[in-house]
């Protein structure tokens, strides 16, 4: 019996047909047609409902049909925000008040048919490691993105500050400087719109720290006089400052990479906007899908210009700083920093042997060893609550 020639449908008939007729026991019959006793079974059951027994195509019976309108709405707001993948542009199109949308996987594979996912997209995509503050304001983080040309031939520093906790962008400036005298009346505008943070993280270039590992700046010193703590990231470790610096990754990806930029004035404008989009309309995977100002709250501590004078304890000798940086203590002086000149500050006897302790207001600030007259450290720690878990008054 020339098997070979026959079609499948054909073949499984005949074996149907000769089951019901009980030619044979149905496992001999499976035998001879080399099939399993449950694949016999199956076909004489798909026989008596009515069905073909021809091979059934292995898509889903009732397939989840996207209709052109709506992949041609994906697709818009996808070419809208080009750097936002599929779970973001679901969740915008969500907020937006759509319903019935298709799953984020389904939403990529429309970006894959219609050719909006590049390479360098796909690698990308990368898993993150997530911490934040406890509450906003805690911490705001500050950087400077690399600068760039505009077409007026002017160069262009823009400053991104973060709130640790939300995510929220406090500040996207377009600078023309990374100066102290450019960045303290925007700095100001900050506090006077979202209160005081109580500390600030930076890195150690202009205008926040110093090359000097040794130094204070003009920056830290006002931050201190109005109580805010500074905090530098490690030298040569960009991931200190993880919040600002996903931040830049993703303005730079989304906002930077798709205009041109032909003076400060244009460029502020983009930013502003990039601004409101990133704080208000794009989700954020951290903030599970929320957006960043559902999570950002003003500041309770206010800003004032008014500098009091700082009262310190009356065991403390007051000295004041020099316009040299020197300030003298025992008929010695020593260097603290030029950007105290005119400065009070306190010294008291340390606890740890043959050692003096600098402070200025409620910071710590340095200490010396008298005895061999240099520093033991210098740099700036709370008296009290420091975040950073270290009083090197106890050391």
């Amino acid at each position: 019996m020339p098997l070979i020639e026959r079609t499948k449908e054909s073949m499984r008939k005949e074996f149907v047909n000769r089951a019901i007729a009980h030619e044979k026991s149905k496992s001999a019959l499976c035998r001879e047609y080399g099939i399993s006793r449950p694949t016999g079974d199956k076909w004489i059951k798909q026989y008596k409902q009515g069905e073909s027994l021809a091979d059934k195509s292995r898509a889903p019976h009732n397939p989840n049909t996207i209709s052109p309108e709506t992949e041609k709405l994906i697709v818009k707001k996808r070419l809208q925000y080009p750097a936002f993948g599929a779970v973001k542009i679901r969740k915008i199109l969500e907020n937006e008040g759509y319903s019935d949308l298709p799953c984020s996987k389904t939403i990529n594979n429309i970006f894959h048919r219609n050719g909006l996912i590049t390479k360098e997209a796909s690698l990308a995509a990368k898993p993150y490691t997530r911490f934040e503050k406890a509450y906003p304001n805690e911490m705001w983080q500050a950087d400077y993105k690399g600068n760039f040309a505009m077409k007026n031939g002017q160069r262009c520093h823009p400053l991104n500050i973060e709130d640790d906790h939300s995510r929220f962008n406090i500040c996207c400036r377009a600078c023309k400087t990374e100066t102290f005298d450019e960045i303290k009346p925007i700095m100001i505008e900050l506090f006077e719109e979202y209160g005081q943070p109580f500390s600030f993280l930076c890195d150690n270039g202009n205008p926040w720290g110093t090359a000097q590992s040794m130094g204070f700046t003009r920056f830290e010193i006002w931050l201190m006089e109005l109580g805010i703590l500074t905090i530098h990231g490690r030298i040569k470790h960009p991931q200190t400052q993880g919040k600002d610096e996903r931040f830049n990754r993703s303005f730079t990806r989304e906002c930077l990479k798709y205009n041109e930029f032909n003076d400060i004035e244009s460029a502020q404008k983009i930013f502003d906007e990039y601004r409101n989009i990133y704080n208000n309309i794009r989700p954020h995977y951290a903030l599970n899908l929320d957006v960043p100002a559902e999570h950002y709250k003003r500041s309770n501590k206010e800003y004032n210009p008014s500098i009091k004078k700082w009262e310190y304890p009356e065991k403390a000798e007051i000295r004041k700083v020099k316009e040299t940086g020197f300030f003298s203590f025992a008929n010695q002086g020593y260097f603290l920093s030029e950007a105290f000149a005119n400065k009070e500050i306190a010294v008291c006897k340390s606890q740890k042997l043959d050692c003096i302790d600098l402070y200025f207001r409620q910071f710590h600030i340095g200490r010396i060893n008298t005895d061999k007259r240099c520093y033991e450290f210098k740099k700036a720690y709370l008296i009290e609550g420091d975040p950073r878990h270290y009083y090197p008054s106890k050391v």
